[in-house]
Formats: C-alpha cells, structure tokens, sequence
C-alpha cells in the first residue's frame, strides 16, 4: 500500500529520534494526525522554543537559556570541585540527587577510538583552562561505567593528576553497561557519597 507523501516524510522524521523505530514513528504520526491542530501547534512550538532559546553553558556546556547555567551563576555552589559528566543529561541525574553541591563540566561524549573519537573531540581543552583560573581542589569523575567511560576516565585521571588536581570517581553503585541518567536517585546520591580517590 502506498502511504500519503506527508505522512511518509513524517514518518521518516520521527524515525530519526533515539529509541523510535518505523512501527513507533507510524504510530506516533498517525496520533498527530488525529490530534487538535492546537495540541500539534503547541508541540511544533515547543520544539522550535528548544532549538532556539536553549544553549550551552560557556563554562560547563551544560544546558540553559542564557550563557551561564544556573548552576555556574550560583555563589551557593562549592567552586572548588567540579563533577565531570559525558553529556548534560548526566547532570539532571545527579541533582535530582539533592548529594553534590559542587559545579560541573560535561565532557560532550567519551573516548572511542573505534568510532574516531578522540581527546580533541571532547571538551577537555576548557576543563584544563578552568583548572588553571580558579582554585580547584577536586575532580569528580562520574562517566557511565562501560569501557569507553572507564578509558575516559583512567585518561583523565592520569591528566589531571599530573597537575595536581585531587581526582576522584563516584563509587561502584552504578551496574557496569549501565547509563548515569537512567539510574534511580538512590543508586546515584550513595555512589556520590561514598566517592573515591583515583
């Protein structure tokens, strides 16, 4: 059967989104099309207000809608430990935890040679240059536990160490394979406290 061209390219857009395959992008297309036009209206102008008003953190390149985050912009914060995450999604997880009150950095991936990933394509470079301005005690590495997060983390604990940055990593609560951001609050608040030095 031949499906209308409208639906099709719908189809194929929202194919594209992580976790969506074919039959959830039919479904999902075939729902807005039976929904209000206002309903639709609405989550048009959601996803256009996303891509236009949200940016990236010029500190830590976690998300915002100015150019610090909430989190940088805060002189509650203990500014002397940063938490190094893969991508800003891990911070959600970790202050859904209400344990850390220190800032962040957000790598934007792991190292994954396979895959052509190497240190110049993350975020290190302004991790070094802000190690170097303010007067930080303490690196919290908290990279998903897999093996491109622990390579991460053993290469950036060798950096860091060699200028005389305190390094640690939160503790082994976290199941190996595992995401950071779709683990419990618990799992995460217990493997911050019980963090430890690399």
């Amino acid at each position: 059967m031949q499906i209308a061209e409208p639906l099709q390219i719908a189809i194929d857009e929202l194919s594209k989104l992580p976790s969506i395959g074919k039959k959830s992008a039919l479904r999902l297309a075939l729902f807005l099309l039976k929904s209000q036009p206002d309903e639709v209206d609405n989550l048009v102008k959601a996803i256009l207000d996303l891509k236009r008003k949200i940016k990236f953190c010029k500190i830590c390149g976690n998300i915002s809608v100015e150019d610090e985050c909430e989190i940088c912009s805060n002189p509650k914060r203990d500014r002397k430990i940063i938490c190094v995450v893969e991508e800003a999604s891990d911070i959600i997880a970790i202050e859904k935890t209400n344990e850390y009150n220190g800032l962040y950095h957000v790598l934007g991936g792991v190292l994954d040679p396979l895959k052509g990933v190497g240190i110049e394509s993350l975020n290190f470079a302004s991790l070094l240059t802000r190690i170097e301005n303010e007067e930080v005690k303490e690196i919290l590495l908290a990279l998903n536990p897999d093996a491109e997060g622990e390579a991460t983390s053993i290469y950036l604990a060798r950096q860091l160490k060699a200028r005389g940055v305190k390094v640690s990593r939160i503790a082994r609560g976290l199941p190996i394979g595992g995401d950071l951001e779709f683990a419990d609050e618990a799992t995460i608040g217990r493997a911050l406290i019980n963090r430890t030095e690399l």
